[in-house]
């Protein structure tokens, strides 16, 4: 409903316009391509030698794949963790106390203000000055804990976004059979905001899968790191952070077509319609 009302469907003007606006930037990113490509030519960056070692077994199984290993290690534990705070923090900020809904709002406003790669540094070298982890988990626990808490922000967001735009009636209905507001929330809101908010929250996972790529600052060895390592081994860096990047590209442009097809099939199913972005940075609070 807000989306017609806040956008109007464009007339045929409009859609010839947006036809040629298309083709302008088509053939702009094209030209840019092709500047590009011509300039890693006169450099001699395209020659055959630099890019062979990077389809040898040995650049995937010593180098590309452990790193990929890595990378999906520390981004399966985050999303867990992620999720777990999300729902928990989520249920704080609908909290009937206006105690628990301020505290869960100041910490989930917090931790989504903070940029991701300043938790990864302070967890790294708070927890390397505490000795309470061993060294050669210190730099999985610090990029897993940075991408938890901001990430588990975002998902709390998410759930609560979502019972928001639930019909006030499936509220009224839980509490007309007999059902206190946190039972309502628990079994009858909470699970139908999850499954509205999943192609959002299907998004937000491409984001965890990037931001494990910082971890390379604090010497985790992901898929950025072993590609560097590859590169500097060969005299080829530029070629293997390329190949590095076409990865990442091939595993996020997965995750986003699997959000929309689930923005398109949940959709149909549930009371509020799926929304596959994430919510803004406005603070709301509402008392029920």
């Amino acid at each position: 409903m807000s989306g017609s009302v806040l956008f109007d469907a464009p007339g045929p003007r409009g859609r010839r316009r947006m036809r040629w606006a298309n083709v302008v930037a088509g053939v702009v990113v094209a030209g840019i391509a092709l500047v590009v490509l011509a300039r890693l030519q006169a450099k001699g960056q395209l020659e055959a030698s630099l890019w062979t070692p990077l389809v040898t077994g040995d650049a995937w199984t010593n180098f590309l794949i452990p790193g990929l290993r890595y990378t999906l290690r520390a981004a399966g534990i985050s999303i867990v963790t992620a999720g777990i705070f999300g729902i928990v923090f989520g249920l704080g900020r609908l909290s009937a106390s206006r105690t628990i809904r301020t505290l869960s709002g100041a910490v989930v406003e917090f931790f989504r203000a903070v940029p991701v790669l300043l938790m990864m540094i302070f967890f790294y070298l708070g927890l390397a000055r505490l000795h309470v982890v061993d060294p050669t988990d210190l730099p999985l626990v610090a990029v897993v804990l940075g991408l938890t808490l901001y990430n588990g922000s975002v998902f709390a967001e998410l759930v609560r976004s979502g019972v928001h735009g639930l019909p006030r009636g499936q509220r009224e209905a839980a509490l007309a059979v007999g059902l206190r507001r946190s039972q309502s929330l628990r079994i009858v809101e909470v699970p139908q905001a999850l499954i509205a908010m999943l192609p959002a929250l299907a998004s937000q996972l491409v984001v965890i899968l990037k931001d494990t790529a910082l971890g390379y600052i604090i010497t985790y060895p992901d898929l950025l790191d072993a590609a560097r390592r590859l590169g500097s081994s060969n005299g080829n860096i530029l070629q293997a952070l390329l190949v590095a990047a076409g990865i990442f590209v091939v595993i996020n442009y997965a995750l986003t077509r699997l959000a929309g097809l689930l923005a398109g099939r949940v959709g149909r199913r549930t009371a509020g319609r799926a929304r596959a972005e994430a919510p803004t940075l406005v603070v709301a609070t509402r008392d029920d």
